[in-house]
């Protein structure tokens, strides 16, 4: 008796469940949607700033919602993402939606490509996942950066110019690089301590000067370029200077001989020549 009084009751329970759970899908009748993505694409290795609305949660009957990320490869967060809305976010005379925003991680292997994230949302307040919606969303990835190689060419102790030689290691092209020596203890720069380099396609390479008084060790460089999607982007480099490398260079005095052993013999035969007119 007890058991079939048991299983009465569970039928109640679902039955009410089965009442109330439409009801409150037809006060909020939730609608998600992905309104903003930003740097797009998404680069491997940085964040991303998203913002999803949620329509629906203005009606003054829905009694609040919650949303959340579910979170797979390629895509983390610092914190967690279940979000709660309180009440409504009715207002008279306004059609309010429920703007909700993120800031996650992009693993640094991501494949470039869309990559879907899903996210989890449902009606009421009960900070609880007992039942639940969920839809995908793309998130467009790209490694858009660039990369560089750089490295200490030649060095000339007369004139004081200091020689390097940049390589775009990476697979994109930078525009508008220019390459700037900081304030530091391993290197005095006398005039411009920024060059500007110009364009840099991918596993291309040039040459830049600066003129300068490098001591042994660490030189800092900063480059910024822009890339494909136009956003300024900088990056630190070092290099090692070795005066070793660079010797100073003995002058040689062979032609010097050369010229005065000529003269002396040009001297010799002119006299030897008119004294043997003499005789």
């Amino acid at each position: 008796m007890k058991s079939i009084k048991g299983g009465f009751l569970v039928l109640e329970v679902w039955l009410s469940l089965l009442l109330v759970i439409p009801s409150v899908f037809a006060a909020c009748s939730l609608n998600v949607s992905l309104i903003n993505q930003d740097p797009y694409p998404a680069i491997p290795g940085d964040y991303v700033k998203i913002v999803f609305q949620v329509s629906g949660v203005e009606n003054p009957e829905c009694k609040g919602a919650m949303f959340g990320l579910v979170l797979k490869y390629p895509f983390s967060a610092d914190e967690d993402t279940d979000k709660i809305l309180p009440d409504s976010s009715y207002v008279p005379d306004y059609n309010t939606a429920w703007m909700i925003p993120y800031k996650i991680r992009i693993d640094e292997n991501a494949l470039n490509g869309e990559n879907e994230l899903e996210v989890k949302y449902k009606t009421g307040r009960e900070k609880y996942w007992d039942y639940y919606l969920t839809k995908k969303f793309n998130i467009t990835i790209e490694d858009v950066r660039a990369d560089f190689e750089v490295s200490i060419k030649n060095y000339d102790k007369t004139t004081k110019m200091l020689a390097f030689e940049i390589l775009n290691t990476g697979k994109n092209d930078a525009e508008a690089v220019t390459i700037e020596i900081p304030r530091q203890e391993n290197i005095t720069v006398r005039k411009d301590s920024k060059k500007i380099i110009g364009s840099l396609d991918a596993n291309e390479d040039t040459t830049f000067e600066f003129e300068a008084v490098p001591r042994e060790g660490e030189i800092n460089l900063i480059i910024t370029y822009t890339d494909k999607t136009n956003v300024r982007r900088t990056l630190e480099k070092k290099v090692f200077f070795d005066p070793e490398q660079f010797p100073a260079e003995r002058k040689s005095y062979v032609p010097y001989y050369i010229i005065g052993i000529l003269i002396i013999a040009i001297v010799l035969y002119l006299f030897f020549k008119r004294r043997k007119r003499k005789a």
